[in-house]
């Protein structure tokens, strides 16, 4: 590692303003991605903020017609967690089978959205449920969020500070696991709302996490054949040795009909 200065601050005050004095200042939640890009020297900041003490950033409570998971709640937390057990059952289930245990253990919900990595489960769950996100500064609804791989709507020095998830009437979870990452080789949460069925992946697009619109529209008869047959375009998905684009367009409708069939 390089040589960087260390901040705690014990405020989201302070954290904004510990990134503004440093030259080149980088927040760490629970450091699943940070640590090791250290590690390999691929990233050299001035200093790191240390978002661990701010008591605010962390909790889960019921609110409004849904819940608000605080950004440093971890993915074990939101998956033990009795509100979201019993109001998104299927956030619940997407946390419980974010990497291993160990990383659930340190890995925060916020960190996760600032990182936006494509292959990440809870971007799956905030642009399908149709989340907004509460930084420092505003609110962003998922449709605005998310803008490309590891490429989000925040701006320097603009922190995620919670996030809001309506309750759906049903929704669904699954994913294809890539099995010495855990990451998703391709995730498809599905989500029965009042305004209509949203259906997001991850794991899949070229650029990132995108809702299926054929799946979406598929899914006015809300079944898992419904799903299944929808036909999912491959000219936007990825092709790497793990699997071509048109493997990974089967697997979205696939997963897809999982996850209906699986929604509560």
């Amino acid at each position: 590692m390089h040589n960087f200065a260390f901040h705690r601050p014990a405020s989201t005050a302070d954290a904004v303003k510990a990134l503004g004095s440093a030259s080149d200042g980088k927040i760490i939640a629970g450091g699943q991605t940070l640590l090791p890009t250290l590690r390999q020297r691929l990233a050299s900041p001035s200093d790191l903020v240390d978002l661990g003490a701010i008591a605010d950033l962390k909790g889960i409570k019921a609110e409004g017609d849904g819940l608000t998971i605080g950004a440093m709640t971890t993915h074990a937390e939101v998956a033990s967690s009795a509100i979201v057990q019993g109001t998104i059952p299927a956030l619940a289930h997407l946390a419980a089978h974010i990497g291993d245990r160990q990383v659930r253990a340190r890995g925060t919900i916020g960190g996760s959205l600032a990182n936006n990595d494509p292959a990440a489960d809870y971007p799956a769950a905030v642009l399908g449920l149709g989340a907004t996100i509460r930084t420092n500064k505003r609110e962003i609804k998922a449709d605005d969020y998310f803008q490309g791989m590891f490429s989000t709507a925040l701006a320097d020095g603009e922190i995620i500070t919670a996030v809001h998830f309506p309750k759906p009437e049903k929704a669904g979870y699954e994913k294809f696991v890539q099995p010495a990452s855990r990451f998703a080789l391709v995730g498809v949460f599905v989500a029965k709302t009042k305004a209509g069925v949203r259906v997001a992946v991850t794991g899949a697009g070229q650029e990132g996490v995108f809702r299926a619109k054929e799946v979406e529209a598929a899914l006015a008869n809300f079944t898992a054949d419904a799903a299944k047959g929808a036909k999912v375009p491959a000219g936007h998905l990825n092709t790497d040795l793990h699997g071509s684009a048109e493997y990974r367009a089967h697997l979205i409708s696939v997963l897809a009909g999982r996850a209906v069939a699986a929604a509560k």
